[in-house]
C-alpha cells in the first residue's frame, strides 16, 4: 500500500529546477500530486493583466510537459486556494502541502488560509523561501522597515554575500492514479474574440526551459557590453529575463550563480556581469518595497503627492496608450508595447515621464496599463517603477527631472532604427530628423511621405511648455508644505 501523497502547491515557481518545496517533497520519497491553483477569487490578490495571463498559459503548458518527463502530471484547478487546496486535499489523501513563499501581504494572507484551511481536517503545511535573494527580515532598520533607497540597500544585500545554491531538479517524481485537473484552456487566459496575441506568440518562447537558454546565450557573450549598451533599444543588448522572473521560470539564486560564474570564467565580462546583478537587485528592492508597502500601486508614498494635480484627460491617455503622442521615441516603445508584451526599459522611463509630467496624468493610469499590457508586469517592479518616474515613491527620481524624449531618442537610438522599426510611417526620414520629425521642411516631409497632423501626429504638447506647465504644478506642492 503506498504511503499518502504531499501535494506540491505551485505559485510562483513554475519550474522545476531551485524549486525549494518540489525537492523537499520528492526527497521524501512519497508520491507527489504537483497542483496548481488559478486563483482569482481570493480578495487579497491583484488579479492578472491580459499579457500576463497569456503568459501563464503557455507557462503552465511548459511546466506540464516538463512535469510528465519526469512521471508526474500537472493538477489544475480553479477557484479560492484554501477552498481548492482543502478539496484536493481530501481526495488524494495527502498527508502535507508543501508551497514556496511569496514575500508579499496577499499571497502571503492567502497561504494563511490555506494553512489554516488544511489544519481543520489534520494536513500539515510547509512553507519555504523562494523568490527573492534576501528574506525581508534580514534587512530591517529599527523602526522594523527595510531601507527606501537604492544604493544603501543594495550593499547591504552584497555584504550579506552570496544567496543559497540553487538545488537541482527532481531526476523523478513518484506519482498517484488519475487525480482530475482542468485543460489549460479551461481557465479562458488566452485571447479569443479579438486575438490580439498573435505578437505575443511570434516574440516570446516561454517555459523554464527557454528561460535557461536566454540566460546562457546573454551570459555568453552579450553581457558583455552590457553596461555600455543596455540603455538601447535598437541593440538586443539586455537579457530579456523579467517576464521569466516574474513567474518563476527561473529564479534569481541561478541568475546570481550563473553571472557569479560567468564572471568566475571570463573575466573581461565582469563589469557588465556587476551592473547585470544591480538590474536584478532593483527587482529585488522593488519586492522589498512592496512587502514594507503592500498598496504600492495605489498610494504615493511620498504624502505630498496626495495633493498633487493630476489632470483629467482620456483623449490623451488614449493617445499614449495607442502611440499617437507625436514623439516618436515614446510613439515606438507604446507599439512595441502593444504588440510584444514588453518594452525596454529606457523607452519605459521616457515614455512614463511624458504621461505624468508632459501630460500631467496620474501615474496610476500608467501603472495599470502597464499591468494590462506587459508580459512582465511584476507586482513591485511596476508600481515602484511608476513612482520612481512620478517622484512620488521611496527612492525617487526629482519630480523636476523631466525627460527630453527628443534627446533621449537621440542619444540612446541615434540612427533611428527603433523608431522606424515600430512608427514606420517615419521610416523614411533622416536620423537626424526622425526623432522630431516637425523640425523637418515641407519638402523633406514629403519626401517621406508624411503628412504631419495626418499620417503623424505632432506633438499632443509641446515640450517646452509641458516642462513649465510640469514644473508649475509640482511647485504647488512645495507651497503648500
Amino acid at each position: 500500500m503506498s504511503s499518502p501523497p504531499i501535494i506540491v502547491w505551485f505559485r510562483e515557481s513554475l519550474r522545476l529546477s531551485d524549486h525549494p518545496a518540489l525537492y523537499a517533497a520528492a526527497a521524501s520519497v512519497a508520491p507527489v500530486v504537483c497542483s496548481y491553483v488559478y486563483d482569482q477569487e481570493s480578495p487579497e490578490l491583484r488579479r492578472l493583466g491580459g499579457a500576463t495571463r497569456w503568459w501563464l498559459a503557455q507557462s503552465l503548458r511548459a511546466l506540464g510537459a516538463d512535469l510528465q518527463a519526469l512521471g508526474a502530471d500537472l493538477v489544475v484547478r480553479r477557484g479560492p486556494a484554501a477552498k481548492v487546496l482543502g478539496q484536493l486535499a481530501r481526495e488524494t489523501k495527502a498527508r502535507a502541502v508543501f508551497w514556496n513563499d511569496v514575500a508579499q501581504s496577499g499571497p502571503r494572507a492567502v497561504a494563511a488560509n490555506v494553512e489554516s484551511a488544511l489544519g481543520e481536517i489534520d494536513v500539515a503545511s510547509r512553507v519555504f523561501p523562494d523568490d527573492l535573494l534576501i528574506d525581508p527580515s534580514k534587512l530591517r532598520g529599527k523602526d522594523g522597515r527595510g531601507p527606501r533607497v537604492f544604493t544603501p540597500f543594495w550593499k547591504r544585500v552584497l555584504a550579506l554575500g552570496d544567496p543559497p545554491k540553487p538545488l537541482p531538479r527532481p531526476a523523478r517524481l513518484s506519482s498517484v492514479s488519475v487525480v482530475a485537473s482542468l485543460a489549460i484552456d479551461e481557465l479562458a487566459l488566452e485571447p479569443t474574440r479579438p486575438d490580439w496575441a498573435g505578437g505575443l506568440r511570434a516574440t516570446w518562447q516561454v517555459g523554464e526551459r527557454a528561460a535557461q537558454g536566454r540566460l546562457a546565450r546573454f551570459l555568453d557573450a552579450p553581457v558583455r557590453t552590457y553596461a555600455a549598451n543596455r540603455d538601447r533599444p535598437d541593440v538586443e543588448s539586455t537579457s530579456r529575463l523579467s517576464a521569466h522572473l516574474r513567474f518563476g521560470e527561473i529564479s534569481p539564486r541561478q541568475v546570481w550563480h550563473a553571472a557569479r560564474f560567468a564572471a568566475a570564467e571570463r573575466p573581461a565580462f565582469a563589469p557588465g556581469i556587476d551592473k547585470f546583478l544591480s538590474e536584478l537587485g532593483w527587482r529585488e528592492f522593488s519586492r522589498h518595497l512592496l512587502y514594507d508597502n503592500p498598496d504600492l500601486a495605489t498610494r504615493n508614498l511620498q504624502p505630498s503627492f496626495n495633493a498633487f494635480p493630476w489632470t483629467q484627460d482620456g483623449a490623451a491617455l488614449a493617445a499614449w496608450q495607442r502611440g499617437r503622442t507625436g514623439y516618436p521615441i515614446v510613439d515606438a516603445g507604446m507599439r512595441e508595447l502593444w504588440h510584444t508584451g514588453s518594452m525596454h526599459n529606457r523607452v519605459r522611463m521616457v515614455a512614463a515621464s511624458v504621461l505624468v509630467k508632459h501630460l500631467l496624468i496620474d501615474w496610476r493610469l500608467g501603472e495599470q496599463w502597464f499591468w494590462d499590457t506587459l508580459v512582465d508586469a511584476d507586482p513591485g517592479s511596476n508600481p515602484a517603477s511608476w513612482q520612481w518616474v512620478a517622484g512620488s515613491g521611496a527612492d525617487a527620481a526629482p519630480y523636476f527631472r523631466v525627460f527630453n524624449p527628443m534627446l533621449q531618442g537621440e542619444k540612446f537610438d541615434s540612427q533611428g532604427s527603433y523608431v522606424r522599426r515600430w512608427v514606420p510611417e517615419l521610416a523614411r526620414l533622416p536620423a537626424a530628423l526622425i526623432h522630431q520629425p516637425w523640425a523637418a521642411k515641407p519638402l523633406e516631409l514629403a519626401e517621406a511621405g508624411i503628412a504631419l497632423g495626418r499620417s503623424y501626429p505632432a506633438p499632443i504638447v509641446d515640450h517646452k511648455q509641458g516642462r513649465e506647465r510640469a514644473l508649475a504644478a509640482y511647485a504647488t506642492l512645495r507651497t503648500s508644505d
